[in-house]
């Protein structure tokens, strides 16, 4: 059966933002159910030379996932869940399955999928791999692409193509770049094909989990422990993330009265997976503490209900950002996201500086938050008008310069998509661009595939 592609214009509308504050109307919609459908789309773009963009959820802060270039095409109703391999530890999913739903299967039989963006309940698997998403546990488990067994591509001219992850601890044959095609995929952005199917890994679901959310009285005092943390040897936390005072009286609003401290100006949350007993593992974050001299208890998040307060909470964070900026697109404003990331010694350098480049610029500093303990903090400004926006962007782009020359990256989590794209220069050099331009010809040679993402 054919797919349909809807010209209508509430049809388009519906799909014509994501959470980077853009709006790009999409010329076309199409919103297949099947691998053929998609195959189909596919095939009458490539004759009729028309731009395809995928989209999940729309979940993306870089614009990646709309356009207003050609068809958009959601995955949406790809959303095929099948049942675990337990013998394997693996489950096949389609590209429209939302990330908290895999998980909740997975977790059936007693199995992890391990990736976690906080937009979990919100997200597409087909999102976190084109963008190879992370989470708060990436700091022990890593990206989404660790865990990306085996897909299943739609390529730019129709045709079906499958690529599977191999197991050799030994490989030299050719280019280090091309023994894993299956890479090419994951972090691209749907810019070189797109996924139709992906067979995941899992891990073991751990039998029981704490997290702790401790307070300070300074910036710098929080980050300060997150190297501390990351180079203790008797506690192995999952997860570190950072809030700032801002992040904080968000979380407030959410939060049960009195349940955060008074004068508390920054907070570090962290889970660990409990080996011996619950006593043991919190006496050994206890002692870690004493050294601290806090004035504050930490508030300790024990059994699986109270991780999941704590994680409603960290996702108030982004989510009341995100209804701050979409209050002002009217006037040309938009939240400003930020995901760059230094190496982990150097974030407490990293934040003070984008500190001093905000106040010198004359604009409100960001809400801080997010995952320190990779070195990846978030910034989030609100623009209220076209002219903000500008002077904004002029310092996120001189907070990244600074960022590079203390050896980080502009992006470590959301990808590049179109907002970013400016910046994908100061940290590659043409070598590096001109090969992505070269592989990207070889797998698109009409260039069909969401134009304007990454290159």
């Amino acid at each position: 059966m054919s797919v349909s592609l809807s010209s209508d214009k509430s049809v388009r509308e519906a799909y014509s933002a994501d959470a980077s504050g853009l709006h790009l109307i999409p010329e076309l919609v199409a919103r297949p159910e099947s691998v053929q459908e998609v195959v189909e789309v596919l095939r009458q773009a490539t004759a009729d030379r028309k731009a395809v963009t995928c989209a999940g959820a729309q979940t993306s802060t870089t614009g990646a996932s709309i356009t207003d270039n050609g068809v958009l095409l959601s995955l949406r109703l790809m959303d095929r869940i099948s049942a675990v391999d337990e013998h394997t530890r693996t489950i096949k999913v389609g590209p429209g399955a939302l990330v908290g739903d895999i998980k909740r299967t997975a977790a059936t039989v007693g199995l992890l999928f391990a990736p976690d963006p906080t937009s979990e309940e919100e997200s597409t698997i087909g999102g976190a791999i084109a963008c190879n998403a992370s989470g708060a546990r990436t700091y022990k488990y890593g990206a989404t692409r660790r865990h990306v067994k085996a897909l299943r591509v739609v390529m730019a001219n129709g045709e079906i193509a499958e690529f599977r992850r191999n197991d050799l601890e030994k490989n030299t044959v050719g280019y280090a770049f091309a023994h894993d095609p299956i890479d090419w995929f994951i972090g691209s952005e749907g810019t070189l094909g797109i996924v139709v199917e992906a067979e995941l890994a899992l891990l073991p679901l751990p039998h029981h989990v704490v997290g702790l959310a401790i307070f300070f009285k300074a910036e710098q005092e929080a980050l300060k422990f997150v190297v501390t943390t990351r180079e203790s040897p008797t506690v192995t936390p999952r997860c570190i993330e950072y809030f700032d005072n801002q992040a904080i009286e968000i979380v407030r609003t959410g939060a049960q009265d009195g349940m955060l401290p008074t004068g508390a100006m920054a907070m570090i949350y962290v889970e660990e997976e409990v080996v011996d007993d619950l006593e043991s593992t919190l006496g050994k974050w206890g002692e870690l503490l004493e050294s601290q001299a806090s004035d504050f208890d930490p508030i300790v998040f024990d059994g699986e209900s109270r991780l999941r307060e704590a994680r409603k909470l960290r996702h108030s964070v982004p989510s009341t950002m995100n209804e701050r900026g979409a209050s002002h697109r009217h006037a040309g404003g938009r939240k400003v996201s930020t995901d760059w990331a230094v190496p982990y010694h150097k974030v407490g350098e990293a934040v003070r500086t984008a500190r001093a480049l905000a106040s010198d610029n004359g604009i409100e500093q960001a809400v801080i938050y997010g995952h320190a303990g990779n070195g990846h903090p978030h910034q989030n400004f609100i623009a209220r008008t076209s002219r903000e926006l500008a002077t904004i962007e002029a310092v996120v782009e001189q907070t990244l310069k600074h960022v590079l020359a203390l050896g980080g990256t502009v992006a470590a989590e959301h990808g590049i998509g179109k907002i970013k794209r400016r910046w994908l220069p100061l940290q590659m050099n043409g070598l590096q661009i001109a090969m992505m331009t070269a592989v990207k010809r070889e797998l698109d040679p009409l260039g069909i595939l969401a134009p304007g993402n990454i290159l």
